[in-house]
């Protein structure tokens, strides 16, 4: 939550509270998901500390060859879970559903962070949610 404070975006937040699991310069993983913020690049659509969530998940319990299915399987399934128990909590995983938004796309312009920014947006506390959701996660298929 504290990076999201201190400028980062959603995704960004979610991903690098857990860089320790990657092993590479915490500016190069803030940069491979610099997109996603903003529901992918302001769109509005997957929140981006989901993706977040999703692209750790990835590094964590991925498969790489094209051919494991039970690998992709077994991934989805992890995904599908998370996405659940987000939406058990937030009601959607979708940005613009998370923030009340009416229209689909938002200008690509992001709002300055001010005091007021924080103050009308509950991205701070979806963020902290889906932090600990990967985390509890992480823990419970440890334990597996």
């Amino acid at each position: 939550m504290d990076l999201f404070t201190e400028g980062y975006n959603c995704a960004q937040s979610v991903v690098l509270a857990y860089a320790d699991c990657f092993g590479m310069d915490e500016g190069e993983l803030a940069r491979l998901v610099s997109a996603f913020g903003g529901g992918m690049g302001r769109l509005r659509e997957v929140c981006g500390s989901v993706s977040g969530m999703f692209f750790v998940t990835g590094k964590l319990y991925g498969y790489g060859a094209p051919g494991d299915f039970e690998g992709k399987k077994a991934l989805y399934e992890k995904v599908q879970e998370m996405a659940r128990r987000f939406e058990a909590v937030n009601g959607s995983i979708v940005c613009r559903e998370l923030l009340g938004l009416d229209k689909k796309r938002d200008e690509p312009t992001p709002e300055a962070r001010t005091a007021e920014y924080y103050k009308k947006r509950p991205c701070k506390e979806i963020i902290g949610c889906a932090a600990e959701i990967l985390g509890n996660f992480i823990e419970e298929t440890a334990r597996e």
